[in-house]
């Protein structure tokens, strides 16, 4: 059987490729285990100048990887080549602070007794990737896995297979050891059975809830580890001393940006009532510039989701949500290439809306956003958590004090002040609730790709 990739552009095929039977599979086991002993014997500082170099093979080709994205999965292409600018900030900040993240813990060194605790690799890393980051969410795992000895197998999503060609060619070309860094192309079962057979070491799932418990149910009595990167429906408070001009056009991008598909996409906002009118109709003027088109046109601000039945669920949303009261700000009249059926869809905002509708609860992953007004801290705050997810939450005002002291009170694993949608290497990148489990980039995200392991070396 193939795989085959449609453009969401024109429904045209990109790319085919056969799955891979269970003799590919065993042998890239094979292979990747033989890498990975050659690999771990090397230095950090070997390894940190071989994934340099794969690094900047992705700087090298940046406008085709670019294309390559905006043909697969449908982001506007003046956009798809600054994918490549992340892979970069993160790989590089998660390589220049291996020698410290990986650097043994000394207990006692003395003449009597040595005490330490080195952190060993676990062995062949299993990535599983989605397509609406396919660079940047495989990058969280592959440099921090390599960098502490493993190897890597990447199974990217069916919807854009050509990154993983992208990684294992920028590997082969920087000198790393054959079958180091490999891609398969796995449908779900044989995804479900490498799993389940222990042959791997660890995993690395961003993806659906759903599919989050499937991998989860399938690796389950392995004893492997699984860092789950599952849904989101991020909020966003405007306090009444937030800048207006700044915070609605960060806000605006933050939702309608790759067509709202960002697993920490602002998907709802509460605004401080005396804010509230001038706020939204800010918004609604910023959301009105957008072009809807092809996104192979440099002109094209906003692309179509990845499948029409994406949008169909987005379009599903806004129906129910305003035949139960809400008011649809956006006449989708004036985005033509919005045919009421296709992957092509006009953003939406919504205003009198409530947490009893599913596009205030449940992940939309497209272009449209709920806003309601808020009396106070206290209901902003206990909106903000009224949801199964908690990836990450932004605040918009000019207290640094009383935003962090609302950020304790929040229930997401990252809190940004008058930012949103953005991935700091440096910082810890993880969720609560039904976002997942684990933690990835920053010093702690090397703690999921290493087995502790102590020495008491007595005289």
């Amino acid at each position: 059987m193939k795989a085959t990739t449609l453009s969401p552009i024109d429904n045209s095929i990109v790319f085919e490729q056969a799955f891979a039977d269970q003799q590919l599979i065993d042998s890239s086991i094979k292979s990747s285990r033989a890498a990975q002993a050659e690999w771990a014997a090397l230095s950090v500082q070997q390894r940190a100048a071989i994934c340099r170099s794969a690094v900047n093979y992705f700087t090298e080709n940046k406008t085709a990887i670019g294309e390559d994205i905006t043909r697969q999965m449908g982001r506007p292409i003046r956009y798809s080549a600054n994918e490549v600018n992340g892979v970069q900030e993160r790989a590089l900040h998660m390589i220049d602070i291996a020698p410290q993240a990986l650097a043994d813990i000394n207990i006692e060194d003395s003449e009597r007794c040595k005490r330490l605790i080195r952190k060993t690799p676990l062995g062949v890393v299993f990535v599983v990737a989605p397509w609406n980051y396919p660079l940047l969410t495989t990058v969280n795992s592959v440099f921090p896995a390599l960098m502490a000895g493993n190897s890597v197998i990447i199974k990217p999503s069916v919807q854009t297979p050509l990154v993983g060609e992208h990684f294992t060619r920028s590997f082969e070309q920087a000198g790393a050891p054959a079958g180091l860094v490999q891609a398969l192309c796995l449908n779900h079962g044989s995804t479900s059975e490498l799993l389940a057979s222990g042959d791997i070491d660890y995993c690395c799932f961003t993806g659906s809830v759903n599919a989050g418990q499937k991998i989860e149910a399938a690796i389950a009595g392995t004893f492997k580890g699984l860092t789950l990167e599952l849904g989101g429906k991020d909020p966003a408070y405007v306090c009444e001393d937030a800048p207006l001009e700044k915070t609605v056009s960060e806000l605006v991008d933050g939702a309608f940006f790759n067509s709202g598909q960002s697993c920490c996409g602002i998907e709802r906002i509460y605004v401080a009532k005396s804010r509230y009118q001038d706020f939204v109709e800010a918004y609604i003027n910023e959301v009105k510039q957008y072009h809807l088109g092809n996104p192979l046109d440099h002109a094209t601000t906003l692309g179509p989701l990845v499948r029409a039945d994406a949008a169909d669920w987005v379009r599903k949303q806004n129906q129910q949500a305003i035949a139960a009261g809400a008011t649809g700000c956006i006449d989708s009249k004036a985005f033509t290439m919005d045919d009421g059926s296709s992957a092509y869809l006009a953003p939406q905002v919504l205003i009198n809306v409530d947490h009893s509708m599913s596009v205030m609860s449940e992940e939309s992953f497209g272009p449209t956003v709920g806003i309601m007004p808020v009396s106070d801290d206290a209901e902003a705050v206990a909106l903000m958590n009224d949801s199964d997810f908690g990836l990450t939450a932004s605040i918009w005002g000019q207290d640094l004090g009383r935003i962090e002291q609302l950020g304790n009170q929040i229930q997401a694993g990252t809190i940004f002040m008058n930012r949103c949608d953005y991935l700091d290497p440096a910082l810890v990148w993880t969720g609560v609730k039904n976002t997942g489990r684990g933690a990835s980039l920053s010093q702690l995200g090397y703690n999921a790709f290493v087995q502790p392991k102590s020495f008491l070396l007595q005289n």
